[in-house]
């Protein structure tokens, strides 16, 4: 018995309906936003950003995904998403520290004062740069069927001994 995974080797979520795919696109982009927002900060007290680096890389390649899913409308979509819950979680009335933005201190490490604004401007502009991207580096290949015509490849065991 031949399940559909066999005949067709894309991700789940590239196989499914337009919508069941806009809605795997928003969840990754609020996904991807939450824990960039919770990463961004490690190793920014030492001046190594680290975190920063590693939410754009989960962010990176969450947007691949979106993009190879569903083009530029799942692009647009996960922009969408994820820029407006990094900025209402950062927008928070809270007195949380998740994204603190906006001080400027003699004694703090640079990246200590600017990892906030670094990771929601930065995550625009990383999102916006999978918009100029050539569309084939998202597209992922389907094997095309054999034909009829082509003839199966004989083994030497096939063939009758000869003298």
């Amino acid at each position: 018995m031949t399940s559909r995974s066999d005949i067709d080797p894309r991700p789940w979520s590239h196989r499914q309906s337009y919508p069941v795919r806009v809605l795997v696109t928003l969840l990754a982009g609020v996904g991807a936003a939450v824990i960039g927002t919770f990463a961004h900060r490690m190793g920014a007290s030492m001046n190594i950003p680290y975190g920063l680096v590693l939410a754009y890389v989960i962010l990176g390649a969450s947007t691949w995904c979106a993009r190879a899913r569903s083009g530029i409308s799942g692009l647009g979509l996960h922009l969408i998403a994820s820029t407006a819950t990094a900025w209402m979680i950062a927008a928070g009335s809270g007195n949380d520290a998740l994204t603190p933005i906006g001080f400027n201190s003699d004694t703090m490490p640079y990246f200590s004062q600017k990892a906030g604004y670094l990771w929601l401007i930065g995550m625009i502009v990383v999102q916006l740069a999978f918009m100029f991207m050539p569309p084939k580096w998202f597209r992922i290949e389907t094997p095309k069927p054999k034909t009829s015509t082509e003839q199966p490849v004989k083994s030497l065991a096939d063939k009758p001994y000869e003298q």
